[in-house]
């Protein structure tokens, strides 16, 4: 089965996994994704790293991550909705590009027992579902 291309707008991103449909581009989890969601997603085999398991990469400002997520070729899931929206906006408004941003409502995924399992599975289903497209923001929800 070939992949689906994201469209490219902000949307709703919800679809089966399947082993033989893997995201084309590599992912960057931001540093409030552990390492484990990362490690579950390489096993399930997708091409993530984390900012906590690269030392250079923590503590970073959102601009300086998503420069070095776009200079990558990787796209950027994180939780901080509030500071990348924005930032996607100031981006393509000054003509800039990155690889795509993965966001993740902290109300959809409380941190609580289940988050690192629901966070994982999530993302599974997202990565698998289409190959991102340069710039796209793309909403995950349960």
């Amino acid at each position: 089965m070939m992949p689906r291309a994201w469209p490219n707008r902000r949307g709703d991103a919800s679809a089966g996994s399947s082993p033989d449909n893997r995201l084309g581009r590599p992912v960057l989890l931001d540093e409030m994704f552990s390492g484990v969601i990362a490690a579950q997603l390489r096993v399930r085999g997708h091409d993530v790293i984390a900012v906590v398991e690269d030392a250079s990469l923590t503590g970073l400002a959102d601009e300086q991550l998503l420069a070095h997520a776009a200079g990558a070729g990787r796209v950027l899931v994180t939780a901080n909705i509030k500071d990348f929206v924005p930032l996607d906006q100031r981006c393509k408004a000054a003509g800039k590009t990155h690889a795509g941003i993965i966001l993740l409502s902290s109300k959809a995924f409380p941190q609580d027992r289940s988050f690192t399992g629901a966070v994982t599975t999530a993302l599974d289903k997202v990565l698998a579902e289409a190959l991102s497209q340069a710039d796209d923001v793309t909403f995950v929800h349960r």
